[in-house]
């Protein structure tokens, strides 16, 4: 459904810009949440909105005849206002993690789920090109995920500082940026992770999240993942390293960081092909499907009890890595 009644909650958070223009045209944005509505690109978004910007969230989804609210912000407190979303029976996009614990996400799924409320999350690599291009190889039985995001810096330059606070943000690169790619592997091969092992640092930025992470994840059957994230990249116009292989039943596929993309089938024929793999771009295009599918319930988006599953090695990592302790 498009044009309903929506408010946009952490318009200050760096993927909002890049959902902005969809946003504007797909939806009625009523209301502007921000912790610092005086921010540039808070103002800036409200007027391309036309809406008005309120720093308490909670007079944001008060407001009447609300049909949809994005939450995006730190991760402090995200569990708080999705659960005010479920209470008054409002659809919501929410950034992953959904919260600083497993615990938290699992709270908002089950009230969503008791409740009737629909929720999805954006994760947008699923059918973007790089997932198409790996499912060539078939069901998983070996992935390798790397993706190496620019320095922590960025969060300070973007207005997020709240991102290098582990109390806020729950985590560092792990938390943000795996959620994708373990999220690709579960998916392609319709298990979970039975078996995680991990390592985390901090030994580049001296942050107090860490800036560097691997995790090995083992399922039920046996098909393994490795996934390595960082905030090791430069700063630079490049934006980011990644790098992807697949095995399956069918074949092996690649894809590289300069978006080539190779295929070798059992029968040992190769075919190459040339990929976009900036994930910018697929934030447009999720909106959209927000749209879309809002009167079906975001049938054939991410669902809350998916990235349940997804965080679930993920938020185990950060406790076997902190002795057991909250990785808060």
């Amino acid at each position: 459904m498009t044009h309903v009644r929506t408010i946009i909650l952490g318009a200050s958070h760096w993927h909002v810009p890049l959902c902005a223009q969809a946003m504007a045209e797909e939806h009625d944005v009523v209301g502007v949440g921000d912790d610092d509505v005086s921010r540039v690109q808070v103002q800036r978004l409200a007027e391309i909105w036309g809406a008005p910007v309120d720093a308490d969230w909670r007079k944001l989804v008060d407001l009447p005849d609300v049909g949809l609210a994005y939450v995006f912000g730190p991760h402090e407190g995200m569990a708080e206002k999705c659960l005010a979303l479920i209470e008054r029976g409002i659809p919501f996009v929410v950034e992953k993690p959904v919260g600083v614990s497993l615990e938290e996400l699992s709270t908002v799924r089950q009230a969503a789920e008791a409740a009737g409320v629909p929720a999805t999350v954006p994760l947008v690599q699923r059918g973007g090109p790089t997932d198409q291009w790996l499912a060539k190889a078939g069901r998983p039985t070996y992935q390798r995920a790397s993706f190496i995001a620019g320095p922590p810096s960025r969060y300070l330059e973007n207005a997020n500082p709240w991102m290098l606070d582990p109390v806020k943000a729950g985590g560092g690169c792990l938390a943000n940026l795996a959620p994708h790619f373990v999220d690709l592997f579960l998916r392609g091969t319709g298990e979970s992770a039975a078996h995680v092992e991990s390592r985390l640092s901090s030994v580049l930025h001296h942050q107090a999240v860490e800036d560097h992470a691997s995790l090995i994840i083992t399922t039920p059957e046996g098909r393994e993942a490795i996934v390595e994230v960082g905030y090791a990249f430069p700063g630079s116009p490049l934006k980011r390293y990644c790098s992807f292989t697949s095995v399956g039943d069918s074949g092996f596929a690649t894809v590289d960081s300069d978006g080539t993309a190779t295929f070798t089938a059992l029968d040992g024929t190769t075919e190459v092909d040339k990929l976009n793999v900036d994930s910018d771009p697929l934030y447009d295009p999720f909106v959209r499907n927000v749209a879309r599918t809002l009167d079906d319930g975001f049938r054939g988006l991410t669902t809350l009890a998916q990235l349940e599953e997804v965080m679930r090695p993920i938020w185990r990592a950060y406790d076997d890595q902190h002795g057991g302790k909250d990785h808060a």
